[in-house]
């Protein structure tokens, strides 16, 4: 009992941390408000991670497609990881590093936002996709670790959960996910 006492506590412990760092808070305030623009403008966000991540990544673009509190129309969401013929296709013939920056250059735009979760910040294909997303002219949001990794110098906006242990890391960026899908629906079907 007290080994499973001692793991809540250290997810406890994360999130208040991340209750006190108006920094964190600011972020993720400033990201619903990006996405709701996006959405506004005809614009699409798009989900890329790894292992993990990439489940996360799938569960936030489904919030978004899906419902999350309200009955609505869908948002253009997607997970770029759900399409495996052409994931084992190009990590086949180019290689796992470009699965994201490839599908990047051939789908993005212009005012999309892509999201990238990746725990170190480090991902290779998660940095990739954001340099193509660059060259796109797209938003970049990264929710990463405590120390950002390389993603920090790439991101727009950078959603750093103050940890350096990946469950504890992966625990809150569903929370924090959770939070930008729970605005972005109440700012974009109810404003105020």
């Amino acid at each position: 009992m007290e080994k499973i006492k001692n793991i809540i506590q250290a997810s406890v412990d994360v999130i208040n941390n991340i209750l006190s760092d108006d920094k964190i808070l600011q972020t993720v305030k400033d990201c619903s408000y990006i996405l709701v623009t996006a959405f506004k403008n005809g614009n699409k966000v798009l989900f890329c991670g790894n292992g993990g991540s990439a489940a996360d990544a799938q569960h936030l673009a489904a919030e978004l497609t899906g419902r999350f509190y309200t009955d609505r129309d869908a948002l253009p969401a997607e997970a770029l990881h759900c399409n495996t013929s052409y994931i084992t296709a190009i990590g086949n013939d180019y290689g796992y590093d470009v699965i994201y920056s490839r599908l990047v250059k051939g789908i993005g735009n212009k005012g999309d936002v892509l999201v990238g979760l990746s725990t170190s910040g480090n991902s290779k294909n998660i940095l990739n996709a954001f340099e193509a997303a660059k060259e796109k002219e797209m938003i970049t949001i990264a929710f990463t670790g405590e120390s950002g990794g390389k993603l920090k110098k790439l991101a727009d906006y950078l959603i750093n959960v103050p940890s350096d242990d990946t469950p504890r890391i992966q625990e809150s960026h569903i929370m924090l996910g959770h939070i930008i899908c729970q605005l972005t629906e109440e700012q974009y079907f109810n404003p105020l």
